[in-house]
């Protein structure tokens, strides 16, 4: 279990850190407007909003881990949240945050 806790608080600093760097001011960006054509403006507003996207599925992932983390120190860890079924190991083997076997994952 060792392995696993080491791997869950590695992968949970690497997305703070990923997460820290999205939301890291972004410097002299200037006005954003959206006009009829395509220019700096609403090519920085693109980029945005993918920064938001991406931030957002981070927490997400960041949320599974530090709940796989609590799930390790309460002894539920490979306990589906959903269904209380065990996680399959291969789940568990490629996503060692998941919380949700594949079925409940799938309805997410």
């Amino acid at each position: 279990m060792s392995e696993i806790a080491e791997t869950l608080a590695a992968k949970r600093a690497d997305l703070e850190a990923q997460q820290a760097q999205i939301s890291a001011p972004q410097g002299d960006t200037g006005g954003i407007s959206f006009g009829k054509r395509v220019g700096e403006g609403t090519s920085m507003a693109v980029d945005r909003i993918s920064l938001v996207a991406a931030h957002e599925r981070l927490g997400d992932m960041l949320s599974d881990v530090r709940r796989a983390q609590a799930k390790l120190a309460d002894g539920t860890y490979g306990s589906c949240d959903v269904c209380g079924q065990p996680i399959a190991p291969e789940r568990l083997e490629a996503l060692p945050w998941a919380v949700r076997c594949v079925r409940d994952a799938g309805r997410r």
